[in-house]
């Protein structure tokens, strides 16, 4: 009988098995018992196997966060860090950049620090499919979906982007706006960029009107002066708009600064409503408009999500947060 062996007919992850084996605490007394006895009727050598399992795993969970500059990820990590401080599992947080690929780098890791689990703060799906079966810990995905990914250790805790995008725009149309333009990430290599640009696409067909993908959208990375680079090149192509939205608040947050450089007013001249719900927002001039998503309830979900695979196996879960428009001083009615 093999270690993985050990783990399927009791049911408890090999995490757990682990622990026990090496005589650790965090683990309740039923499961303690289960395993010694179905080692015992096993004949399983303990001291070899708990050498084995302690070479394996350490106590830690990794976060890879994908992108250095994306302030709703900044935000998350804060919020697991806090939840996380005085439990038995030190939280490994390692940031890359946003074009990298979190799947390779979060397998070189696993092979280094040993975690018992990963949560993947941002992923691209072709990542996944090319290289996540070679990870054999428990994983979440955070804020992306995995539900389409054929893997039995990755479930997700998401929002709707498609239907959260659509909203955003709907709200701008209601205020009478159909000149709008669109700041997104790359569509090439951004899951969440491209689920947010088509739901961008289902309110303007839905409400007929025009959109322009080389001219009324402009693809930048996550941060504050990508979205002011991105009103610059919109406003340089001569393009006639009443509002934009920026599918992150960072973006946002640079594009009106962007515009009060270029001497237009938000939002008496342009309406700017971005999406995150960052608490940043709050402090800028005007008040940020925004599609809200609670940063507490990500780190929550995808924390006990991943601890629970780790003690006990189960199959992979997808959850999905809601989020609302909130309307703020960054957008106005120009009907």
């Amino acid at each position: 009988m093999t270690i993985k062996d050990l783990s399927a007919q009791t049911g408890y992850s090999v995490g757990t098995v682990s622990r026990v084996l090496n005589n650790q605490p965090n683990v309740s007394d039923k499961a303690r018992a289960a395993i010694l006895e179905a080692a015992r009727k096993s004949g399983f050598q303990l001291n070899a196997n708990a050498k084995q399992l302690k070479q394996q795993h350490s106590n830690s969970i990794l976060a890879v966060v994908k992108g250095t500059s994306n302030e709703l990820f900044s935000s998350l990590v804060e919020a697991m860090q806090a939840r996380m401080a005085y439990g038995d599992h030190p939280l490994i947080v390692d940031y890359m950049d946003e074009d990298s690929n979190e799947v390779l780098r979060a397998l070189q890791l696993c092979r280094e620090k040993k975690p018992l689990g990963v949560m993947f703060l941002g992923g691209n799906r072709q990542n996944f499919l090319d290289d996540f079966d070679k990870i054999g810990v428990p994983c979440v995905l955070v804020t992306n979906d995995a539900s389409s990914l054929p893997f039995p250790n990755l479930s997700s805790v998401s929002s709707d982007d498609r239907l959260a995008a659509k909203n955003a725009i709907d709200y701008l149309v209601s205020l009478g706006h159909r000149k709008i333009a669109v700041i997104g990430g790359d569509l090439r290599v951004s899951d969440i960029s491209k689920l947010r640009y088509l739901g961008c696409m289902d309110a303007f067909q839905e409400n007929g009107i025009a959109f322009d993908l080389e001219k009324d959208y402009e693809g930048v990375r996550f941060s504050f002066a990508d979205g002011y680079r991105a009103v610059q090149s919109l406003l340089g192509r001569g393009r006639d708009f009443t509002a934009i939205f920026a599918i992150s608040d960072v973006m946002a947050i640079g594009a009106i600064r962007a515009l009060a450089d270029a001497g237009k007013r938000v939002p008496e001249d342009v309406s700017v409503i971005g999406f995150d719900g960052l608490n940043i927002g709050e402090y800028t001039v005007p008040k940020l408009s925004t599609v809200r998503q609670s940063v507490d309830e990500l780190a929550k979900r995808s924390i006990g999500m991943l601890l629970e695979n780790i003690d006990s196996v189960r199959s992979p879960r997808y959850e999905t947060i809601s989020t609302e428009v909130e309307r703020k001083e960054s957008t106005r009615s120009i009907r």
